[in-house]
């Protein structure tokens, strides 16, 4: 990886605090799609390892169970990392469009 996931364009920023916040942001996240966009989503979640935890893992299989739910390719390639002193983030994007940008 010659990049940082930071440098990725991202057209949303969700801020979460729970699991039910996470739900809301993958309705989203899907209803706004991957491969049209030319850009990305960024998950922020608090520092708190069990709550990112299961954040994450929300965000993870829910994207991929709702975009295989509406017949839409599930080729979306994510990074978790460490954003800043209060949160861990999660970037996803489609393949397609990360080589497509070049990275």
């Amino acid at each position: 990886m010659d990049f940082h996931p930071k440098d990725l364009p991202i057209s949303k920023v969700y801020d979460l605090k729970n699991e039910s916040d996470a739900m809301q942001a993958v309705d989203d996240m899907v209803n706004l799609g991957f491969k049209e966009k030319k850009e990305g989503y960024r998950v922020l979640m608090p520092k708190e390892t069990k709550i990112a935890k299961r954040i994450g893992y929300t965000i993870t299989t829910g994207v991929t169970k709702g975009l295989r739910e509406r017949n839409q390719t599930r080729d979306v390639k994510y990074w978790t990392y460490h954003h800043d002193d209060d949160h861990f983030a999660i970037v996803l994007i489609d393949n397609s469009v990360l080589e497509e940008l070049g990275f």
